[in-house]
């Protein structure tokens, strides 16, 4: 069974303290939707999760085996990927050449026809097969995202991290997403969604966590979540004459 252990996790930039001892367990194929108002620690702790940067202290445990100290590559090889909030193709690169990157870096290149099968396989599922053989430049943001998907499923991570994929997407390919994601969790992926799109994160989240100035502050069902004190209280603020 799928399982992330995030234990007492600290990221200090200087004297900014960001993350502030985060714990978290992710268990099997669930999806967790992640909320916080903006500087709340979403972009850190997923950073860290992917390698990108390191902990100041605390440890992230993947299967067993301790990736925090590990390279966004070894990070990806031991099971994790992710998306970005700003996509990054391959833009010199055909859409079909960005899936083979992936089966590049896992060391899977000499399987010849059936990466090729796979690949396309993937395209046809996210409506993009016809853009195969076009330059990833050429790509509305949509499809970029589209193609960012893409990658992840020829990666096949047991963890996905999607960080903001509905931003700028047209409403028919949001559909696209939103099928995407519940292809993964079926397929027995563990998913952590990062969005500001609340009908989406509400729609599609089994649990939700909210970080709040790097803190913790709600880990739970939806319904208990958005109705917890301390969560409005972060996005909402407390009245004049309650903080008097």
């Amino acid at each position: 069974m799928i399982q992330l252990k995030v234990t007492n996790l600290e990221k200090r930039f200087g004297g900014n303290h960001v993350l502030k001892g985060v714990n978290l367990d992710v268990n099997g194929p669930e999806l967790i939707g992640v909320l916080g108002p903006n500087g709340a620690g979403k972009t850190t702790l997923t950073n860290i999760l992917d390698g990108a940067i390191k902990p100041t202290s605390g440890t992230v445990y993947l299967n067993g085996q301790r990736i925090d100290q590990l390279a966004p590559y070894e990070v990806a090889r031991a099971g994790l990927g992710r998306t970005f909030q700003v996509t990054r193709s391959f833009r010199r690169m055909t859409v079909l050449e960005n899936l083979y990157v992936p089966a590049l870096a896992m060391g899977h290149m000499n399987q010849g026809r059936a990466l090729t099968e796979k690949a396309m396989e993937v395209l046809e599922f996210l409506t993009i097969d016809h853009l195969r053989n076009e330059y990833a430049r050429a790509l509305s943001g949509g499809q970029q995202k589209l193609l960012e998907l893409g990658r992840l499923l020829m990666l096949n991570p047991d963890v996905i991290i999607l960080d903001e994929p509905f931003a700028g997407v047209h409403p028919k390919l949001m559909e696209v997403i939103y099928a995407y994601i519940r292809r993964m969790k079926a397929e027995g992926k563990a998913i952590i969604l990062i969005s500001h799109q609340m009908d989406a994160i509400f729609a599609l989240s089994e649990r939700l966590i909210v970080l709040n100035f790097g803190v913790l502050i709600a880990d739970g069902a939806p319904d208990a979540v958005k109705n917890d004190p301390a969560v409005i209280e972060a996005y909402l603020g407390k009245d004049e004459e309650d903080a008097a």
